[in-house]
């Protein structure tokens, strides 16, 4: 049966998602603002390889840490309040960094913007489910707050190296002062507050989930790094372990920190594998091609980044123009065809050489197009299949899915370049012992050595690498190929957005139709 139409938003809920778009945008442009930073802020603070690395990482890795911890708080305390206490300590963490005095200093702001980071991402998109009760609206709202995250990664790499350019390397942090005062003004006049009577949240499930999760991701990034080893496989093991006790915590308390009773529902959680399986095909192809086109096409960073900022358009249009399809056939169908769309760009990946700047560019717009599609819709799916209390601890555990993915994907991705990389660079000339171990090692090793190397030395790594490439983008195009099938099989039930539910039903039950086997 067709539920009745939802009232539909004005210009007071458009205009409170523009504020919502705004932190949105800010948390992806700060994932990617280093990218062009890092030399000018390492000719000041001077970090050694290991806190340059933890300038770049522990960003991210808190992010994902506290998603699930900071989506159920929002649900308790607030989600508007929770979003105007993230927004305050994210511009002061800004400023703690762009004045660092030091390396250390700067990973400890690094940390405390991942922390304030992960109370904006579930809170915007559970404020979102609250705002616009009417479908259509709502995925409409949902696409654009996809993309404008996306928007804010493409973007990062360039504004970044512009302002460390025009001012100093801290200018890049400073963007979000700004930012967080408008947000800060505008919040409490068109924003709605929302939480539940639930009690305080169960802190031993909160230590256990970052057991969990940061175990795991810190495991995968050093994988990625160092290849399998003791320290990889025993925090495996501490994080798997934590898991484990996690979800049996969940099962038993009255009042869990997530409710795994969400996982019941066949829509939930296929969306979320897809989204998975999506996010490590593009996170893992996405760093494979901005070394592509740096150490192979020989474009600066600046050159890269823009190379790469058209494509992220293709996002806009799959992140807006989906859930416009999705009125009128089922979001599973668009989503699985988006998917089979992007084998397109797999393919052309797959294929390209050591000149293949237009097949890198065109084949990663197909990845930004399937990306914006199943991001809008899988999210609308994930969220709007948990009960309006839970929507914040289901939008934090799709988000932490998405951020899980990418990181699998650059340690399995980039894993299987440089396996083939080593493997295809076996037939190098002689070379002194000082300059073979980079060069063994990875292309950029060899690109740090380039003035010792004999002619032609180069080109053959870079031929190498391109062939890992090669190979990475197959594989990924088989697991999306996999996943398109999982997703149409699954979510073809799940009825188009135009049959929308009412505001108290969940969207998956409301629009399966029945057939949920």
């Amino acid at each position: 049966m067709r539920a009745e139409p939802s009232s539909h938003a004005g210009w007071r809920e458009w205009a409170g998602f523009a504020v919502l778009a705004l932190p949105t945008m800010l948390l992806g442009l700060d994932v990617t603002a280093l990218y062009l930073v890092v030399p000018s802020l390492a000719a000041d603070l001077r970090p050694t390889a290991t806190e340059t690395l933890w300038i770049m990482d522990t960003y991210g890795f808190l992010i994902a840490g506290f998603l699930i911890t900071m989506g159920t708080l929002g649900d308790r305390i607030g989600r508007r309040r929770l979003l105007m206490i993230g927004m305050a300590a994210f511009g002061a963490a800004s400023i703690l960094a762009a004045f660092a005095p030091s390396a250390l200093w700067l990973i400890t702001a690094r940390a405390l913007l991942g922390v304030a980071g992960a109370t904006l991402m579930p809170s915007t998109l559970s404020l979102i489910f609250n705002m616009f009760t009417d479908a259509r609206q709502r995925a409409l709202a949902i696409g654009a707050w996809a993309t404008m995250f996306a928007l804010g990664m493409a973007a990062g790499p360039v504004v970044g190296g512009a302002l460390a350019a025009g001012f100093w390397w801290g200018a890049a942090f400073l963007i979000a002062v700004p930012v967080s005062v408008f947000v800060l003004a505008a919040a409490p006049s068109l924003l709605p507050e929302f939480r539940t009577d639930a009690g305080r949240p169960d802190l031993l499930s909160v230590g256990l989930s970052l057991a969990a999760i940061l175990p795991i991701i810190y495991a995968i990034k050093h994988v990625a790094a160092h290849g399998i080893d003791v320290q990889a496989s025993a925090t495996v093991l501490l994080g798997g372990g934590s898991a484990v006790a996690f979800v049996r915590r969940q099962l038993r308390l009255k009042e869990p920190l997530l409710d795994m009773r969400l996982f019941t529902s066949r829509a939930f959680s296929a969306a979320l594998t897809v989204l998975l399986i999506g996010l490590v095909g593009f996170g893992g192809m996405m760093f494979l091609i901005t070394q592509h086109l740096q150490l192979v096409e020989g474009l600066s960073p600046t050159a890269a980044g823009l190379w790469t900022g058209p494509p992220a358009l293709a996002m806009l249009i799959g992140g807006i123009g989906a859930p416009l399809i999705a009125t009128r056939i089922p979001p599973g169908v668009v989503m699985a065809s988006a998917l089979a769309l992007s084998l397109i760009g797999y393919a052309a990946l797959a294929f390209t050489g050591t000149d293949g700047k237009p097949s890198v560019v065109a084949g990663f717009a197909f990845l930004y197009l399937s990306l914006g599609v199943i991001a809008a819709l899988g999210t609308d799916i994930v969220v709007g299949a948990a009960p309006p209390e839970r929507s914040g601890s289901a939008a934090a555990l799709s988000e932490t899915v998405q951020e899980l993915g990418v990181a699998v994907g650059v340690a399995l991705l980039g894993s299987l370049t440089t396996a083939t990389y080593r493997t295809a660079i076996e037939a190098r000339p002689a070379l002194p012992r000082s300059v073979a171990e980079p060069y063994d090692d990875s292309l950029s090793g060899a690109t740090s050595v380039a003035d010792q190397l004999p002619a032609g030395a180069l080109r053959h790594a870079q031929e190498a690498f391109t062939s890992g490439l090669n190979t990475a983008a197959i594989a990924a195009g088989i697991a999306i190929a996999g996943a398109s099938v999982v997703c149409f099989r699954t979510l073809r039930h799940v009825r188009p957005i135009a049959d929308a539910p009412t505001e108290a039903e969940p969207i998956a039950s409301a629009r399966v139709g029945g057939d949920d086997r």
